[in-house]
This record gives structure tokens, sequence and C-alpha cells, in this order.
């Protein structure tokens, strides 16, 4: 990969403000860097949205909510069809975008772009099937109307470590039901949201319906937004406390919530497991996108007889990635987001250490540029390790042992969090009764990656409410109307 492809695919990323169809400077000239995690350099500086900004980007989506809304859903279902087809042909364009400002390998970016692009594709499908009802009431005393309405204008907040395919799984659906939106995108990682605005103009997308304001100050962004009674909705991806906190403040005016929050995803391998399947699997649900992922796998919890041989394959697979610059040959392991993030993985790996854990394999930061820690296998977790209850968000994975299929249920429980879960038997049976049983919103039936476009997505417990992606996905983003009409026989 050329550093002058480089320049070349960022220069040509929009660097100010959405608002109304228009790319404009911040209201006070403010700008904010966008850097490198390879690296540490400087790779863009973009607008950084002022309360004023992010006022004014509401105001744009309030005043075309009911056009809008009026909006046939097949002409909405060819928009997204069309920023479907122009994200495929740029997809090595967002792929790179992607690996130089969140550090991902390329071939994972361009799985990204893939999986992404799916809401697109799915949503424009969806678009035209979000039908309502007309029949008799049970008494036959009226008719009934039940119909599908947008929820109105929605604020969507999406994390720094799926750029393209969490602002597709919010905005997509939005599109489809006939919601307005202003998109904030993790200062972290807002270049590929604003190339994807940029291409959703370009599909066709109405001035005013998707608004982009990226800033330094969250805070500044969405205080306002949320005080305004003009906003109907807020979707969140990101940590359980942000999450809290938002929901607090959409209690005021009983906003519709959807919320992708913090997950602590247990392992659990039998031992009638096909052990080599479970590395590999094990390998997809830690590894996917450096570990920083709220549905990685972050307790690993193995039966006894099988710990041995599954903590041995396990680290050997681990020990033999290759920390670099996504874009370098060879590469499957790319930086942490930041510095303050690999300090915090390092000081979760020193915790665990102390109270009791062993290294079986990296457990140290890479010396050099950039933010690199090495993929880490712990063993002899104990069971009340403080590694075992937090969200570790980077490639690092405790082992813990247990002796029954009761114990381990009970281990996978052991957590304010349930988004996604992980199960590895040849037992079918057991599969269901453990699925059954555990806590989580996803399980993965010796699945190491599950998801999907089609799937409802989220979690229960601290890990959020709400679903996005399948058929599920639209209803967050619409309202129902039930009429009631008077009998029309009752005077014949």
């Amino acid at each position: 990969m050329t550093s002058q492809r480089e320049a070349e695919l960022l220069e040509s990323v929009p660097k100010g403000l959405l608002i109304n169809g228009e790319w404009r400077d911040a209201s006070d000239g403010g700008t904010f860097d966008v850097l490198d995690p390879a690296t540490g350099k400087v790779l863009a500086t973009l607008a950084s949205a002022t309360s004023e900004d992010a006022m004014a980007a509401l105001d744009a989506a309030d005043a075309v909510q009911a056009e809008w809304a009026r909006t046939p859903a097949r002409e909405r279902s060819e928009i997204l069809r069309r920023g479907f087809e122009l994200i495929q042909e740029r997809a090595e364009d967002f792929a790179l975008l992607m690996t130089l400002e969140m550090g991902k390998p390329l071939n994972e970016a361009m799985g990204e772009v893939k999986y992404g692009n799916e809401f697109m594709r799915w949503f424009s499908e969806e678009a035209v099937r979000h039908n309502g009802r007309y029949n008799a009431t049970p008494e036959g005393n009226m008719k009934m109307i039940v119909q599908h309405k947008p929820v109105g204008p929605c604020l969507l907040i999406t994390p720094w470590n799926f750029p393209l395919a969490m602002a597709t799984r919010k905005v997509a659906p939005a599109v489809a039901a006939g919601c307005t939106m202003v998109l904030k995108p993790a200062k972290l990682t807002p270049l590929t949201a604003q190339l994807f605005a940029q291409v959703m103009m370009e599909a066709g997308l109405p001035a005013g319906v998707l608004n982009v304001v990226a800033g330094q100050s969250a805070s500044k962004i969405s205080g306002p937004i949320m005080k305004d009674q003009r906003l109907r909705k807020v979707s969140f991806t990101g940590s359980t406390p942000v999450g809290r906190q938002l929901l607090k403040d959409a209690a005021d005016n009983v906003l519709r919530t959807s919320m992708e929050l913090g997950g602590n995803a247990p392992f659990i391998v039998f031992d009638d497991a096909d052990i080599d399947d479970a590395v590999e699997g094990a390998m997809a649900a830690k590894m996917r996108n450096m570990g920083e992922a709220c549905t990685a796998a972050n307790r690993f919890l193995v039966q006894d007889s099988v710990a041995e041989e599954f903590t041995r394959k396990f680290a050997e697979k681990m020990a033999a990635l290759k920390p670099g610059r996504g874009t370098e040959e060879g590469v499957n392991v790319g930086p942490i987001i930041e510095e303050s993030a690999r300090e915090d993985i390092h000081a979760i790996v020193t915790k665990a250490v102390e109270q009791g854990a062993k290294v079986a394999t990296g457990g140290e930061k890479v010396e050099g540029d950039g933010y690199f820690y090495k993929p880490t296998v712990l063993t002899d977790v104990p069971h009340d390790a403080q590694i075992l209850r937090e969200e570790i968000f980077g490639p690092v994975a405790p082992v813990t042992t247990f002796s029954t299929e009761d114990e381990a249920i009970e281990l996978a429980n052991a957590s304010e969090y349930g988004l996604a879960s992980y199960i590895y038997s040849k037992d079918y049976n057991r599969l269901i009764r453990v699925a059954d049983q555990i806590e989580f919103g996803l399980v993965g039936f010796n699945q190491g990656v599950i998801s999907n476009a089609a799937a409802p997505f989220g979690g229960v417990k601290q890990s959020g409410l709400g679903r996005e992606g399948g058929a599920e996905g639209i209803e967050e983003y619409s309202t129902v109307q039930y009429i009631g009409i008077a009998d029309p026989y009752a005077k014949k």
C-alpha cells in the first residue's frame, strides 16, 4: 500500500460538518485531529462541532421529517440499494480508511465493509415489507387499521471500533422507516462516517435527512439535542456507564432508546467438543478487531479434562500472530486504538497475574511506534479474579476451568453483562439446555463469529436495550398507530 494512495484517499474525505446537505466549517472554526493508532501521527483534521452546530443539524432533520416520512417506501428502498452498490464499488477505499483510522488489518477491514454493507441491502428490502394490518374487532363492532409510522428525528451515536458497520446498522433502518437523523461518530474514527455520508448523498438521500456532526466534545453535541423535544429517539453503541447516563437524560423527554452497551462474553468449551474447532472458534471470537469488540470472547470457561489441551493449542495460535500496521503484508493484529486503552489492558493483565493467573503467552506491550499489545493467553485464572468481571477490550484471553454443566452455566451468568456468548460441544441437547439457561442476547453454537444483518443484535442486563438488524431492526425506528373505524354495516 503506497503512501500516495493513502494521501489521495484521505484528501478525498470531507472534513466538514454535514448539515442540511452541505459540508461546512464549525461555527467557531474549531477543529480536531484524527490519529493513526499504528504510528501516533495525524491522519486528518476535521471540523469540531459546537452545540450551535448540533442544534443546526437537528433543525435540518426536523425541517424535512414530515416530507421524508411521506416519501414512498420504494423510493427509500432504492436510495439504500444505490448506497449499497456505491459502497461495494468503493469497498477498497472504505477498508483502507478504516485500517488507517482504527488500525485493524486490511483483510479484516474488508470483512467489515462486507458485513456493514449488508445492513444497507437488508433494510433496502425491509423498507417495502414493513406492513400494518386491517381487520375487524372480535366483537364485529369496528374495523381496525394498524399502521407503522416513523418515530421521528433520531440521534445516532456510534463507537470507534466498527466505523462503517455501526453507522450502517443505525442509518439504514432509520432511512427505511422514514426517520431523519443526526449522526455523531466517535471522535477517534470519524473519517469512515464522513465518507459514508458522502456516498449516501451520492445515492440520492435528500438534504437534511442525514446530518453528520463529529467533534472533540461528545457532550457539547449530544447534550443540547437530547434536551430538545423535537428529538424522538436516541440510539447509542458504546460503554455501559455512558449508556446509563444517556438513559437518564432520555427519561426527561420520554425518548425511544436503543442501547447496545458493554459485554463480557463467555466462551464455554465442554469435554466433548472438537478441540481444534473450538480453538479456531476462540481465535475468531477473541481476535476479531484485536479483541476490541463488545461481542469478543472475554472469559474462556473450559471443562477440566480438556483445559490443558485447549489452552496449549490456543496459546500456540495466539503466539504465532503478527502485530503491525494493518496495511503491511502478513500482519494479522493491528494496534490498540489509543495509548490510554493500551495502558488499561496492561493494568488488567498485571492485576490478573497478581491474583494468581499465569501468562502462557504475551502479557506485554510491543515496543516502538504505535499502541500495540502482544496477543495474550492467561491460564489458571481464579474464579474470583477481577479480569473475569470486566470487559477487557483487547487481545487478552483469560482461561479458567469448570467441572460440570451446572457450574459452567453459573460461571457464565456471573456477570452484570449479557450480550454475546459461545458454546462448543457435540451434544446438541446440551447446547440447547445451556442456551436456555444462560442470560445472553446472542449465542454461538460451535461458531465464533455470529453477527449478521439478518439477525437481531442486542443484549440483556447491563448490555442494553433493543435490537439492531433483522426484522426487529426497523421496529426500533417505528411507532404503531391504531385507527378504530365505526362498523360500516351499522347503518345499512
